[in-house]
């Protein structure tokens, strides 16, 4: 029999916190489950010691590289909260997190203010419309500008920052908060770690700017509620509930930004932003009806509900050693018993739910189902991939998949001993299988095993996890561009293949034509002989043996393209003419006729889109100049510019840190293959000795 849901679907929270690297994120969710009573104990980010940094890298890195996810409460409230990576290589944590999340938490430092990942983190919660609650952390930090921060977050980012807390004193002098709702001050006891909190009177120095920013509360409060302008206006006393309640609805409406401060990390105003969270920010049950699509593509909606058919999405995938698979799902309506049978409605496979978990980071708690609003790991659903919708077999529908953005770097891996290659695969599956924006891909012609990324730190970390819990050591290197060859003008040429081997000889003798095509048309092959001075039988094989010498071009031994071979002439011997002499002497044939056809490497060129800010598209522009790069065009954008370039592939690895680090963080680009090109002579000269020297090796 399943079990009712425990807390009314109104009193439900999923939040996440999302913010800039090193804002404070981790150490802000630590004391989220101590103030709870989730733990007893505070684990720190930089000890590598915090419970939600729980991968061995982030411990080491003190940074926070995987999404980890949490259920705790606060007073009559369940909190599912989401504590997401601040580093652009990991974004795809973000996207997924926001996707499934009904309010979020921005978190911004005091002394840096929005930072480059706060628009990125801040966009994407646009993109899917999240409501959202600001707290700038940080406080205590010398430098720390409340006030100046939250001019920012209006100007950048272009939201209506509504402070409804005011910090006593900044810096050093940093030692409580001012809640404008109800007008009190709020001071923390360091003693027991900010546990107890004192609730006075408005301190007299603050008076004055108490009253300022309430007022300023208030008139923000009335545009959006016309009962309570008309109150404020008459001057009649407006009380904390009715003024939440305000609040609230223009934060859900997105109309409102309501702005808190504090120290995570010197354990002050943590429980304001708790208070915050149950006030201010939607329950599953305040969100619109998921939008879906039925298998034959009619509109479909579901509202939460225990009696309404099962919808859910799976968000993330995740490899765990000792129970294998985890399926993360956020149910939205209807309800995921264990046991039961589901169907996977984009996949259209009928598929078993095994084991049910709430997970506390990387521990995980037994459950006989997850209801509506609920967010979970699922074990046995294993053909599930990130984006599947979960549904119920006699109602299916079909969710929006989660997008993310495609990989910007790329190496080639090789493992360090030959028996390791099983293990490898075995690796690089699961890795791929958690995370969307890891690539793997394999290049023909040079034999590379290869791996894409978001970044350097994102390639850097998939290499060390393939180490330490797969056991395999890897080679890595930068792939090899995929040259081609050409020819440039008309050559022929007649080559004679004859050889004694003591029996029967080998003899052959072909007349070749090489004409050059226009870009693109590829390798075409023309009989012309006439009179049977080939005959009809070995044809094939003189085209097969040009086939085979195109595959490894005269030049610098790469594939040969847009050229049309012609044959036109040859001879044979009775006795002693075969397909296999005619295969190799046109083959032969072929790399003289091309040597004498003044070949030249062809480089792949890419299409590159940087949109950037006006302040860095100078330096930017130069930069794509001095990588051979042509300017194609530039549009502007919201306060920037889209510079479109053409931009060799062989200048372009590692771009996106160098992007990064001309922009501090603020550009983005996308690349795409546009068409190959003439190399020119000094690069081409350098690439065919660097090949050669690697063949011999």
């Amino acid at each position: 029999m399943a079990v009712e849901r425990g807390t009314p679907l109104e009193r439900v929270r999923n939040i996440g916190i999302m913010a800039h690297i090193d804002a404070g994120k981790t150490t802000c969710s630590e004391r989220i489950l101590y103030y709870t009573g989730k733990t007893h104990k505070i684990g720190e980010v930089h000890d590598g010691a915090a419970i939600m940094d729980w991968m061995p890298q982030e411990q080491e890195r003190g940074i926070t590289i995987t999404s980890a996810a949490t259920t705790t409460r606060w007073k009559d409230c369940e909190i599912n909260l989401i504590d997401t990576p601040g580093h652009v290589d990991f974004t795809v944590e973000v996207e997924r997190s926001l996707r499934v999340l009904d309010g979020v938490i921005g978190l911004f430092c005091a002394v840096g203010g929005v930072e480059p990942q706060s628009e990125t983190v801040w966009r994407q919660a646009d993109k899917y419309e999240v409501p959202r609650i600001a707290f700038i952390n940080k406080m205590d930090r010398i430098g720390a500008d409340f006030f100046g921060v939250v001019e920012k977050i209006k100007k950048i980012l272009g939201a209506n920052a509504v402070p409804i807390a005011i910090p006593i004193g900044e810096g050093s002098d940093f030692s409580g908060v001012v809640n404008l709702v109800t007008d009190k001050a709020h001071y923390y006891d360091e003693k027991d770690r900010g546990m107890t909190v004192r609730v006075e009177d408005v301190p007299g120095h603050m008076r004055e700017a108490a009253g300022h920013w309430r007022r300023n509360l208030l008139e923000k409060a009335c545009e959006h509620d016309d009962s309570l302008m008309e109150k404020y206006l008459d001057g009649g006393e407006i009380d904390a509930d009715e003024l939440r309640g305000v609040v609230k609805k223009a934060t859900h409406d997105q109309v409102i930004c309501p702005v808190l401060c504090g120290s995570a990390f010197k354990n002050k105003g943590i429980q304001m932003l708790l208070d915050a969270i149950v006030h201010y920010l939607p329950s599953p049950a305040d969100k619109p009806p998921i939008i879906g699509e039925s298998v034959r593509g009619s509109v479909r909606r579901r509202v939460p509900g225990e009696g309404n058919p099962l919808a859910a999405i799976a968000f993330k995938i995740m490899a765990d050693r000792h129970v294998g698979k985890l399926v993360y799902v956020r149910v939205y309506s209807g309800r995921l018993e264990s046991g039961s049978y589901v169907l996977n409605s984009t996949q259209n496979k009928r598929q078993r739910v095994g084991r049910i978990m709430r997970m506390h980071a990387n521990r995980q708690e037994m459950v006989d189902c997850l209801h509506e609003g609920d967010i979970g790991a699922v074990i046995g659903i294993g053909d599930t991939v990130t984006g599947d919708t979960i549904c119920c077999e006699s109602d299916p529908i079909i969710l929006e998949a989660i997008e993310f953005p495609a990989p910007v770097l790329s190496i080639a891996i090789s493992p360090r001993e030959r028996a390791d290659r099983d293990k490898i695969d075995k690796a690089l599956q699961k890795l791929s299988e958690e995370d969307p924006t890891f690539l793997v891909s394999s290049d023909p012609e040079t034999g590379d095993t290869l791996v894409a990324g978001m970044g350097e730190l994102h390639l850097d970390i998939i290499i060390d996890r393939m180490r330490r819990e797969f056991g395999v050591e890897v080679d890595t290197g930068a792939p090899q561009v995929a040259y081609r060859e050409t020819a440039t003008i008309v050559s022929e040429v007649s080559e004679r293949f004859a050889k004694q081997t003591g029996g029967h000889g080998q003899f052959a003798q072909v007349a070749l034509r090489i004409d050059p095509l226009p870009p693109g048309t590829g390798f075409e092959f023309v009989n012309a002989v006439v009179g049977g001075a080939v005959p009809r039988e070995y044809i094939p094989a003189v085209q097969k043996g040009v086939t085979d010498a195109l595959a490894k071009g005269a030049f610098a031994g790469y594939p040969v393209v847009d050229v049309r071979i012609t044959l036109f002439d040859g001879k044979h011997h009775e006795v002693d003419s075969s397909e296999q002499a005619f295969r190799t002497c046109a083959a032969l044939a072929f790399r003289k006729v091309l040597m004498r056809a003044n070949p030249q490497l062809l480089e792949p060129m890419m299409s590159v889109n940087v949109s950037t800010p006006d302040d860095f598209a100078g330096g930017i522009t130069g930069n794509l100049c001095g990588k051979r790069g042509r300017i194609v065009g530039m549009e502007p954008l919201a306060g920037g510019q889209m510079i479109k370039a053409v931009v060799p592939l062989a200048n372009m690895f590692g771009y996106a840190s160098e992007l990064r680090n001309m922009s501090q963080g603020r550009a983005s680009f996308t690349m795409h293959f546009e068409q190959y090109e003439t190399t020119p002579l000094r690069i081409a000269e350098e690439v065919a000795e660097e090949r050669k020297k690697r063949r011999k090796n």
